[in-house]
């Protein structure tokens, strides 16, 4: 791991477990074992590092959608990409907590926001198809996307809280909101 790599891994730990506010960057670099000019050098202002660790996460995020088959019907899809999208945050857990803590935040900057939108632009074209083909609701797409979205934070909020999981809450929570957007 670069060293870059290391402040970054460093600083999502530590932003997630403490907050953006109480995570100086001077413990940043202390548990990536770097000294501050270091981390100065990579990140001249903690919002530029913050914005660094979304993009990186949004990055990842893109792979959701390696396997994207578009010639699967529209639900086929639909289902895949709420499935792909719960286990990439179940598998990565720290950027799920970093992502719902910081989603809102005026830290995150516009620039990031739209590299950001990358990493859902497959389910953009999902939906906009799934329109035309009079198969999903002619509503705004931005107010769809944030209907899943919520629904998939909800998802994800609920299943962090548990102690006990059910397998069947995924499929339930996927047929519900399915059957809000459908046509």
């Amino acid at each position: 791991m670069s060293k870059k790599e290391n402040i970054l891994s460093s600083a999502l730990e530590l932003l997630t477990e403490n907050g953006i506010h109480n995570t100086p960057m001077s413990e940043i670099a202390r548990v990536a074992g770097t000294g501050m000019g270091t981390i100065y050098n990579y990140f001249p202002t903690k919002e530029i590092l913050i914005n660094e660790v979304y993009i990186s996460i949004k990055a990842q995020e893109i792979s959701i959608f390696t396997d994207f088959d578009k010639q699967q019907p529209i639900r086929t899809q639909f289902e895949m990409y709420f499935r792909s999208a719960i286990s990439f945050f179940i598998n990565n857990p720290m950027y799920f907590k970093f992502i719902e803590q910081l989603q809102a935040s005026p830290v995150i900057t516009d620039e990031s926001r739209k590299f950001g939108r990358k990493s859902i632009a497959p389910v953009v074209e999902l939906i906009h198809n799934g329109q035309k083909q009079r198969i999903i609701k002619d509503i705004p797409i931005d107010e769809i996307l944030t209907f899943i979205a919520g629904a998939i934070l909800s998802y994800l909020r609920w299943y962090f809280n548990q102690t006990e999981k059910k397998d069947s809450l995924l499929k339930n929570q996927m047929n519900l909101l399915w059957d809000a957007i459908k046509e």
